[in-house]
């Protein structure tokens, strides 16, 4: 066994980019090391932290990895009592190996004895003394030791690999032995967030590098008598400290009382009785009795008989109840993911529930997951340890603080050089050192440069945008792609039934646009029960599409309450579901007589894989069963008999969806007789269906969707759907928003894996629209689409998409740069497609409803879910508006928090930068500025103005080219030098001026530093300065075109005008009493005060230019020098290279996989 070890990947869904993106899984590409501790080391290292006063220990919390390779050796897993763990991201973590004893039955937990896959492990326990458990504890998640694997594993694992059938069989129950032994295994069922004490918070506040820089430099101050200013600064980190303290563990409580679920449910055991138990103690196995006024679901569970109606907003944000059916009975492999409609998820709030099955059995379901490992575990895990940040402006902040250190560097060197001339002592001299470091590097850099993304959170707030994930405000001004989701996004959420086409022999017949103008049979029939509608407290809920589809057949949904067997008996003796009942006869049309009442009696739900949903329904006195299928009208046609289905379907199909109609295929089918409904699989209903019509629905695209699209689009943001919909009806509304020009071409991608016959082949065929002549066409495919001046839109359907990713990896890139339109997508190709952009080094926005939308909110790099709720974790961001018009104001907030931050860092570093030279010319004529110096320009000037710049909001208008993101590059540096020699030379110049005065008194050689003051030299330099200090707050601050111009900013613009006029009272005039609490020598010379005034003014004014000049590209001239080069951004050399290839793509030809053998086929 090596010392090296890696967790399992699993083997279905997606690569997480980072190990904390938990919706995918957390554990895939984790490295782990082992280590066991060493007893001679530990007590070497003890012996270190003695002897440099607990730096060592500081020094460990730091940099963990150095701790564990200090203290312990490297050694097997099975060995080790230390892990090292290390995400794909750079992050490490340690991790205690804890050994609990358990109960000599929980040596082998064997899932099933008879079975036995790769998943199904037995857990093997270190055998010492004792029986061990080992297992370790990481963000909440139980992962075990599997000596078979010779890993530590997941501890749901366990389960992972189980069928329907495995569950079905649980709903026996499991006995208390059984129950005490999982409970040992898969621990307590508890969400538990840590509430750390305020002791504990403020020693992890403390050693924070932030505040033990805060300590040195308070000490170090008062080392050099600088008390004033010591003070204040330690009295305002207190003071942050406190607020931190309280707001942290304010919202860990409240995290902790929104987690963490505690109730009494009722479980089934395996001798039949019923027992109620604290949901604590539940495991993965048991079986749940679910009462029928509902409950608050402690754990994730799969429903396995009866019906209940499911409130997931917590979840999803969708404020709709969804309609959870029984898991199907079959050997097919459990996944909560592509089983949902079965799955009741933990923190979801079950409405009602109904009974199921011929002897009426209360609402079953058994647990399928507990703690951490559920859907709202999931959820929590996600706010405790989001998903790191991988943004340019926070990477250079900390590498331009390394540069700032190493100005601190030159800057104590030349301090030592100068000082040891003087007669100071060794202390003095490291002393005054040393404090250069605490001037060049502020420790209220990182605070300052988050100002911006407070007022914009606030502004956002405002204008109904919540955000639980502040620092991807800045990120939303990079963002270079927005996907949105289609039907509730771009489109209304509800539809309006636009006509029935019913299939007959031949064809279709005319459009009959009021569906109870239908005659009586399966079609009225399907279009009335094929729903999975339910009634709470006499009100209809369900999907708004087959709300209106009810509604407009004009039948009562009614479901049995104490007329269950009465009900029963009268439809043949099946379990009645719920009842369809024709509308009274006065209220049909004339010529049409409709009186039968037809029950459902089985649901078998949407599924977004399979394209359809299905229910099985009973007429009145035992007439046979009927199943009624509802779905994609593709995919009902593919399961009917070919002679039902009429040979103009797809042509109509495709009128109706060109024209951005929501097309619904029907269809039924006779169910033998004695079939059982309620043990009846759903392959055996959905077969050899005949194909009854298409119902046509009208769903309007909303008036903001055009603007909105539009407005993007001249503001260079791409702009793509995403949608589980027709591939046609997507292009029709894509053209409808903008999206698609009228004059576009569309390009169909289609892609086909491969089958026993044929290899993958790819292909690409020109679409209808665009220009109409037939010119145009023929010169499109021979001349190429660059070359004949047609732009083309590539539009993908999810099966292509999968077969591009699995078959034709080389042609994928190429696709997503043309890809405006991706149809019949399924959630989880929603998630793979944002993060295929990623890897093209796009910035990802998307915009959905937060209903199949979770898993792409959430991968993509800003995540705006459209929902009533104030704050959603289904993503980053959460509009109250039902439009996607917070989108561009989304955007403008972040550019403008993007420019707020580079303005305030720029302006901090400057400060540091003035404050460092003027401390240095000070300690060449041997002296330094005085405590309230120091005090007035950190406090009165440079704070105050950090705090009011950011206030200024954005632009009201998007601009064609987005902010910078990184502060290393030539504008942002070269900026930084001109100005910091501009102001350097400025400094030496006042000096200079005082210097050459007719009246001017050398000071003091015999002292140093504070001692004396006040003299003329400090005091030239504190006026110039000072005023340096404001004029670089103008200078940095920039307004067009990412924010309002200054002026807006009034606070701001106040706050110059006061503190000019202060710092103007104090060089002209300061007066006797302020003069001497600042020590500031009383020069009685005007024209030398007012010549220091003018040359400020010189000083802005030179500034100001430069400022300009940057901007409009000085400094590009020396980018010539080195040529050239290639942009980093892979999207953008595409780009540039679909641009230079005018025969791509190329219409009508196949293409092989590259990657398919002969292999392949075998």
């Amino acid at each position: 066994m090596g010392r090296r070890g890696s967790l399992p990947e699993p083997q279905s869904g997606l690569p997480s980019p980072c190990p904390r993106y938990k919706l995918l899984h957390p554990d895939s590409h984790m490295d782990v090391q082992g280590y066991r501790r060493v007893r001679w080391r530990v007590w070497l290292c003890r012996l270190g932290a003695a002897l440099s006063l607990g730096l060592l220990l500081i020094l460990f919390r730091w940099r963990q990895r150095l701790a564990v390779v200090a203290r312990c050796r490297s050694c097997p897993l099975a060995l080790a009592d230390v892990l090292l763990l290390r995400d794909n991201c750079g992050h490490q973590y340690v991790v205690e190996v804890l050994a609990e004893e358990v109960d000599e039955g929980s040596a082998e937990l064997a899932l099933d004895a008879e079975e036995s896959g790769e998943w199904r492990d037995t857990v093997q326990l270190h055998e010492e003394k004792k029986t061990l458990l080992r297992y370790y504890l990481f963000e909440g998640l139980r992962f075990v030791w599997l000596a078979r694997k010779g890993s530590f594993c997941r501890v749901s694992v366990l389960n992972e690999d189980w069928t329907c059938n495995d569950l079905h069989r649980f709903r026996k129950g499991l006995s208390h032995r059984e129950q005490s032994t999982r409970r040992q295994v898969y621990g307590s069922n508890l969400i538990d967030v840590p509430v750390k004490s305020y002791t504990k918070l403020l020693v992890e506040e403390v050693l924070n590098p932030f505040y033990v820089f805060q300590v040195f430099s308070i000490t170090l101050w008062i080392v050099d008598e600088y008390y004033y200013y010591a003070s204040c600064i330690f009295l305002i980190s207190f003071l942050s400290i406190s607020i931190s303290l309280y707001e942290t563990r304010k919202q860990s409580t409240t995290l902790r009382s929104m987690a963490q679920l505690i109730s009494n449910v009722t479980v089934r055991r395996s001798s039949g009785e019923e027992a109620c138990v604290s949901s604590v103690d539940l495991v993965p196995g048991d079986c749940l009795v679910i009462p029928r006024e509902g409950m608050l679901l402690p754990c994730d569970a799969a429903l396995l008989v009866g019906e209940c109606m499911v409130n997931e907003s917590m979840l999803t944000g969708e404020s709709i109840p969804v309609l959870k059916t029984p898991l199907a009975v079959g050997e097919v492999r459990f996944d909560s993911e592509s089983q949902r409609r079965h799955m009741l998820f933990c923190g979801t709030q079950l409405i009602q529930a109904k009974g199921g099955g011929s002897g009426g059995e209360t609402a079953t379901a058994v647990v399928t997951s507990t703690g951490f490992f559920t859907a709202k575990g999931d959820l929590v895990s996600s706010i405790l340890y989001p998903q790191p940040i991988n943004f340019r402006f926070y990477r250079d902040a900390s590498k331009f603080l390394l540069f700032l250190g190493c100005v601190a560097l030159f800057g104590t060197i030349y301090s030592l050089v100068i000082l040891s001339r003087s007669n100071m002592t060794h202390s003095q001299l490291v002393i005054k050192a040393l404090d250069i470091v605490t001037i060049v590097v502020p420790p209220a850099l990182p605070a300052a440069i988050t100002t911006g993304t407070i007022y914009a959170q606030r502004r956002l707030k405002k204008n109904g945008i919540f955000c639980i994930s502040p620092p991807r405000i800045n990120v939303c001004g990079k963002v270079s792609l927005f996907c949105f989701d289609k039907t509730g996004t771009l489109t209304e959420q509800g539809l309006d039934v636009w006509g029935v086409m019913e299939a007959v022999k031949g064809g279709f017949s005319e459009l009959v646009p009021d569906p109870r103008l239908l005659p009586p049979g399966p079609t009225l029939s399907a279009l009335a029960c094929c729903h999975t509608v339910a009634l709470l407290e006499g009100q209809a809920l369900g999907d708004p599409l087959e709300l209106k589809m009810i509604e407009s057949t004009g039948w009562e949904l009614t479901e049995p309450e104490g007329d269950g067997p009465a009900l029963d008996s009268e439809f043949g003796g099946h379990r009645v579901l719920a009842v369809m009942r024709p509308p009274a006869a006065a209220l049909q049309p004339n010529g049409v007589c409709v009186s039968e009442a037809v029950a459902i009696v089985r649901r078998f739900p949407f599924s977004s894989s399979l394209q359809r949903m299905s229910v099985v329904a009973a007429g009145p006195g035992g007439q046979p069963l009927v199943a009624l299928v509802k779905g994609a009208p593709e995919m009902v046609a593919s399961l009917c008999l070919r002679d039902t289905v009429p040979p103009q379907f797809s042509d109509t199909l495709r009128h109706f969806a060109g024209e951005g109609f929501r097309v619904l295929g029907l269809g039924y089918r006779t169910l033998d007789a004695g079939t059982d409904p309620s043990t009846v699989e759903r392959e055996a209903v959905e077969r050899d269906v005949c194909f009854l019509g298409l119902l046509v629905m009208k769903n309007p695209v909303k008036p903001e969707s055009a603007e909105v699209i539009h407005t993007l689009r001249l503001a260079q943001l791409r702009t793509v759907m995403v949608t589980g919909d027709n591939i046609l009806t997507a292009v029709n509304v894509a053209r409808s928003c903008r999206m698609v020009g009228s004059e576009d071409r569309v390009i169909f991608v289609h892609a086909a894996p491969p089958s026993a016959q044929s290899a993958p082949v790819l292909r690409f065929h020109l679409g209808e629209g665009g220009p109409p002549s037939a010119q145009a066409s023929v010169e499109v495919l021979t001349r190429g689409l660059y070359q004949s001046g047609v732009t083309y839109h590539l539009a993908v359907n999810g099966k292509s998409f999968a077969a591009l990713c699995d078959h034709f990896p080389e042609y994928l890139p190429k696709v997503l740069m043309r890809a405006t339109v991706f149809a019949r997508m399924a959630p989880e190709q929603k998630t793979q497609l944002v993060t295929e952009l990623q890897n093209l080094n796009y910035r990802v926005g998307m915009c959905g409803d937060g209903a199949n939308d979770c898993g792409a909110l959430r991968a993509a790099d800003v995540g705006v879910s459209l929902s009533e709720a104030e704050a959603s974790v289904a993503s980053p961001f959460t509009s109250r508006s039902n439009n996607i018009s917070c989108v561009p104001l989304l955007i403008r907030e972040g550019r403008c928090s993007l420019v707020t931050s580079f303005s305030l860092f720029r302006y901090m570093a400057l400060y540091s930068l003035i404050q460092f030279c003027s401390v240095l010319i000070l300690y060449t004529m041997k002296t330094n500025l005085g405590d309230l110096q120091f005090l007035f320009f950190d406090m009165a000037l440079v704070t105050l103005l950090a705090v009011v710049m950011g206030r200024g909001g954005p632009s009201q208008h998007l601009h064609p080219r987005r902010p910078p993101a990184s502060l290393l590059t030539l504008p942002i540096l070269g900026s930084l030098f001109v100005h910091t020699c501009v102001l350097v030379l400025g400094q030496v110049a006042a000096l200079c001026i005082t210097t050459s005065q007719d009246w001017f008194v050398p000071l003091n050689a015999t002292t140093t530093g504070t001692a004396n003051l006040p003299n003329m030299e400090d005091t030239s330099v504190f006026a110039l300065s000072g005023f340096q200090y404001i004029i670089m707050a103008v200078v940095v601050t920039k307004g067009y075109p990412y924010k309002k111009p200054l002026y807006h900013n009034v606070v701001f613009l106040c706050s110059l005008l006061v503190l000019f006029g202060v710092m103007s009272w104090l060089v002209l005039h300061p007066g006797p009493v302020l003069g001497k609490v600042l020590q500031l020598y009383d020069i009685p010379d005007l024209n030398f005060k007012m010549l220091l005034v003018a040359l400020a003014a010189l000083n802005f004014l030179t500034c100001f230019v430069l400022e300009v000049m940057v901007d409009r590209g000085l400094l590009s001239c020396l980018r010539c020098l080195r040529g050239s080069r290639p942009s980093k951004k892979q999207y953008k050399r595409l780009d540039r290279l679909l641009a230079e290839s005018p025969s791509w793509p190329p219409l009508n030809q196949p293409f092989a996989s590259a990657c398919f053998t002969d292999f392949g086929l075998s």
